[in-house]
């Protein structure tokens, strides 16, 4: 059995200060480099929003005032600061880059692909990654839909919390309980 590790979006957008920052997205970000100096993975993914800058991206960017459900704020535009990996997180750990959301809303790294194109699914079935841990930005949104979709392809999923940044107490404690429901095990750390 092999294990990875997927990184979610630990991106400068998402961590204080940046366009739709979650409270404490930066002492995540280090815990997890953290995590990647003491804990091997057969194979370390990471995620990130990689926006098109051109348009809304399939309505995903609020044409006026964000709804913060459908609609967000402009973030994560490819090429820009707010896009890259926070720099607490050390990207030369980093095996696999998955981009997600070019021209359209995608929250899942499974929606994502690598820049020849290759799905995390594939990168996953390639690898014999069987087990797969999931951390990052946010809980309640790219990390739960991303655990979700890895345990609906059949791997043994744990979301590590202590590793993960969310929105509000009250959305990360819905999107736990989604999981637990959904036969994904979380764990406080690994």
């Amino acid at each position: 059995m092999a294990r990875g590790i997927l990184i979610v979006d630990v991106q400068n957008d998402f961590t204080e200060g940046g366009a739709l920052g979650t409270q404490g997205g930066a002492a995540v970000a280090a815990a997890i480099a953290e995590h990647l100096r003491t804990h091997p993975y057969d194979l370390v993914i990471a995620s990130r929003d990689w926006h098109d800058a051109e348009n809304d991206n399939g309505g995903h960017f609020a044409s006026g005032e964000p709804d913060f459900v459908g609609t967000w704020p402009v973030h994560c535009v490819a090429g820009t600061p707010g896009a890259e990996y926070h720099p607490a997180l050390d990207a030369l750990a980093i095996d696999v880059h998955i981009r997600k959301g070019q021209g359209k809303p995608a929250y899942s790294a499974f929606e994502g692909e690598t820049e020849d194109g290759e799905t995390l699914d594939e990168i996953l079935e390639e690898q014999g990654i069987d087990e797969l841990d999931v951390v990052g930005i946010a809980t309640d949104h790219c990390v739960k839909a991303s655990a979700l979709d890895a345990a609906l392809a059949g791997r043994a999923v744990r979301v590590i919390d202590g590793l993960t940044s969310a929105v509000s107490p009250e959305t990360r404690a819905a999107a736990l309980d989604e999981l637990r429901d959904k036969g994904v095990q979380v764990v406080a750390s690994a």
